[in-house]
């Protein structure tokens, strides 16, 4: 079992939730954050004055999968995500030692699924 959370665009969701779906995964959490990287960020004047900006709004998704999905959902994310230009986010992908549904009682993969 593995936590795979990739960090985008927020322009570009929709077209990751769509390549997920066709890649026949449905579960995921999708939150928006703030944060900076190689983008760097901007200036902006706000009553004659700079102001620099350099957290930058994100979409962080966060999807539990079994490891025969590992290697899909990642092909699926970079689909969606890529638009080739700076910013276009991250993927990291961790171990997950337990997932339990709270419904059944499930553990394992069973509650993943």
């Amino acid at each position: 079992m593995k936590m795979i959370v990739a960090v985008i665009q927020p322009e570009r969701l929709d077209s990751v939730k769509d390549a997920l779906f066709n890649a026949e995964v449905y579960k995921m959490t999708v939150n928006r954050v703030r944060g900076c990287g190689q983008q760097g960020g901007y200036d902006e004047h706000y009553r004659g004055q700079i102001k620099s900006i350099n957290l930058l709004e994100k979409i962080r998704i966060e999807i539990a999968v079994n490891d025969e999905f590992v290697k899909p959902t990642i092909k699926a994310i970079v689909k969606g995500a890529k638009s080739g230009n700076i910013g276009d986010g991250k993927i990291f992908v961790m171990p997950l030692e337990e997932c339990i549904r709270i419904r059944t009682d499930e553990t394992g993969k069973e509650a993943i699924g």
